[in-house]
Formats: structure tokens, C-alpha cells, sequence
């Protein structure tokens, strides 16, 4: 049985995460570290097109190079299985586990798990989802071996406090597309973003904000500079962005979700949201200049439809209720929806009341913080 996790080896493990969001090199030695908490042989970190059964991104440790040679070869029988179980699935944040939720009689004529699993010695997988989208879906996976037996309650808590860690450094890298940050060039290297970063001190103080960011202080954007520190135009959205900013600065092992999909647009416009990175901890952020506790990153929403199309699936939406999420995610207000839609407002209240009770959102701004926790962002690095 696997001993528990100190908190400084929890931190150790949780920063080595957050480094790989400014240098996605690091993330093998990250996914051994995830596979070595949650005593697994194995652990990857994977981007699938759905749409063509292949994998953009595949970053794997404790995988012989023959067995990963021969993976391709069972990649449609894994994404089917998977679809048909998000299809269902009551939420993102709640981890796959094949010894949970696969039946016996599918294990036994399953050629993906008597063919590669079991010959490996694999006797269990537990999944995360980070990103899904109608043509995408990203996540991280361990494997155990039959000496390690199947998962227990244990790894699951453990990976479902990893998990919005590792979801926030997938996002904010996919944000950067740079490559590796050099030390002495973090300053460089964020002004070279369309997405505007701002970085502060653990009082919210200002101390680099690149050029989009500078734009958007000086046109009157979400956020504004108010005497050296970090403001939102939106007080809740401040108070966030500033508990997020002190959990990084305290202990980015408790900052979890907080800070990871800050509403900054008010109702009625198109939404814009901030992400807290924390840059006190890891061995790459804390050595870089300026010194920072915070990167607040802050991009647009996804394609309506893509970010509606992700709800639908997870949650079992209609597809009447689908458009109207679509339209509210645009930046809509319900009124203009019902009118763009042609029907009622009153079935549109309907159809908003059913899609809160499906998702647990009470509000709007609770729908637009669930799409963009599993969503990332349109900012792409600039010329």
C-alpha cells in the first residue's frame, strides 16, 4: 500500500506541474512524479483527434518502446469507449476508472485490454479529462500493475487534487505556444503573446504587464491599474483574482480551481476570462526575472459552438438547449437569444432552467467559469 503524500513532496509534485507551463520539456519528469504519488507503473499526458483517431500530443513514462509502437493500432477502440462514456458522464472533474466504470464482459472480448493491457501486466487505468471539444479531448492516465492492484479511494482523491493543476498548466501552455521560457527573458517572451499577461507580487502589484496587457489598461478593458495594483472592473472578479494571487503566493498547493477561469466581462458582452499561474515555486519560475508570485493571463472565450458542443456531451444537453448555451456563451443575453432563435423568452427561461439544473450552474457567470475550466482559450503567440 502506498504512503501518503507529505505536503512538501505534494508541493515538490505540484510545481514541477506548473513549470511545465512555460517549458512543456519538463512534463515527463512531471508524469513520473504523478505516476510515483499514485504507485502506478505507468503515465502519460495525451491531446487526441477525435476526429482522425490520432494523437497530437503524447507524453508517456514507464511505457516500453514496443508497447508504445503498438498503441496506434488500438487508439479507435479506446476513443469509441471513451465517447460512449463522456456521452454519460455527470462531469469532467470525476476520473475514469476502469476497474469502476468498464464491465467485466467488455474487459474479456476488449482486444485493446487482452492484447496490451494484460500481456504488460496492467490490471487498471484511471483517466482525467482536462479539454474536450467536439474534435479534441485531452488528458492525463496512470496505469497499475497487477503487484500494485487495482485503484483505490486513495488515488483517486490524490489525482483529483492533481488534476486542476495539471489542467491550468495545459491551458496556460497552449495559451504560450513559445517553446521553453529562457530564465533572464520571461519580460521578452510575454510580450511576444496576443493574450494579455499581467505579472504581480503577492499584493497584486503590478510588476510587468506585456503589451496587450498595457493596451488593455490604457483602453479601459476588464481589468485597470488603480495605484500600482491589479484591478478587475468586476469587484467579484477582483476578489478572486486576488485570493487566487495569495494562494499562489502562500502555497500554489491550495490555490485548485480558484483563479483558473476569472469572469472578467460583464453580462452582455462577448466573455473574457483570467487564469492564475503561480511563480514563486518549481525550479524554472522561481528563478526568472521579473521575480513574480502570479502570472494573471487573460484571453477570450472558445468558439461558442465548440465550448456548447463540450457542455451537450458532458451533461446531456438537448439540442435546443445546446443553441441556446451557444448563443449565451457568444456574449447573448437571454432576450437577444430567444429573438436570434426565434422563440419565446419564456422558452428560453425554460431551456436555461433545464440547463442549470443538468450542469449544477445557478447562474450564467457559473456556465462561462465551467466552459472555460475544460476549454482553452483562442490566444495564440503573435508575430
Amino acid at each position: 500500500m502506498a504512503k501518503a503524500l507529505s505536503h512538501h513532496d505534494l508541493s515538490k509534485l505540484i510545481g514541477s506541474i506548473y513549470d511545465c507551463a512555460l517549458d512543456p520539456g519538463r512534463w515527463e519528469q512531471a508524469l513520473a512524479g504523478i505516476r510515483d504519488a499514485l504507485d502506478a507503473q505507468t503515465a502519460v499526458l495525451q491531446l487526441d483527434d477525435l476526429a482522425n483517431d490520432q494523437l497530437l500530443i503524447y507524453r508517456t513514462v514507464g511505457i516500453e518502446p514496443y508497447w508504445l509502437e503498438q498503441q496506434a493500432k488500438y487508439i479507435p477502440e479506446i476513443h469509441a469507449r471513451l465517447l460512449e462514456d463522456l456521452s454519460t458522464w455527470p462531469s469532467l472533474d470525476m476520473p475514469h476508472v476502469v476497474s469502476r466504470h468498464i464491465p467485466q464482459t467488455y474487459l474479456e472480448t476488449s482486444r485493446y485490454f487482452q492484447e496490451f493491457l494484460k500481456p504488460q501486466g496492467l490490471v487498471d487505468v484511471m483517466s482525467f479529462f482536462l479539454i474536450h471539444t467536439p474534435t479534441r479531448l485531452a488528458g492525463f492516465a496512470v496505469a497499475r500493475h497487477k503487484r500494485q492492484g487495482i485503484i483505490t479511494e486513495r488515488e483517486i482523491k490524490l489525482g483529483r487534487l492533481l488534476q486542476p493543476h495539471v489542467r491550468r498548466s495545459v491551458i496556460i501552455s497552449n495559451m504560450l505556444d513559445i517553446g521553453t521560457v529562457e530564465r533572464a527573458g520571461m519580460a521578452e517572451a510575454l510580450d511576444a503573446l496576443t493574450c494579455a499577461v499581467v505579472l504581480t507580487n503577492e499584493r497584486g502589484a503590478v510588476l510587468h504587464a506585456n503589451r496587450s496587457a498595457k493596451h488593455m489598461l490604457r483602453s479601459g478593458g476588464p481589468i485597470q491599474d488603480v495605484r500600482g495594483i491589479l484591478q478587475a472592473k468586476i469587484p467579484s472578479a477582483s476578489r478572486e483574482l486576488h485570493s487566487a494571487i495569495m494562494l499562489a503566493a502562500q502555497d500554489e498547493v491550495s490555490i485548485g480551481k480558484t483563479g483558473l477561469a476569472v469572469l472578467l466581462s460583464e453580462s452582455g458582452l462577448p466573455p473574457v476570462f483570467a487564469r492564475v499561474l503561480p511563480m514563486a515555486g518549481g525550479d524554472l519560475r522561481a528563478g526568472m526575472e521579473p521575480a513574480a508570485v502570479a502570472a494573471v493571463f487573460i484571453g477570450n472565450a472558445p468558439d461558442e459552438h465548440d465550448a456548447a458542443g463540450m457542455l451537450a456531451r458532458a451533461f446531456g444537453l438537448t439540442l435546443a438547449e445546446t443553441r441556446v448555451l451557444a448563443s449565451l456563451v457568444a456574449g447573448h443575453t437571454l432576450a437577444e437569444t430567444a429573438a436570434s432563435l426565434h422563440i419565446a423568452n419564456a422558452t428560453a427561461k425554460t431551456h436555461l432552467d433545464n440547463i442549470f439544473q443538468k450542469t449544477g450552474a445557478s447562474r450564467q457567470a457559473d456556465l462561462m467559469r465551467l466552459v472555460m475550466q475544460i476549454v482553452p482559450p483562442a490566444g495564440q503567440p503573435g508575430p
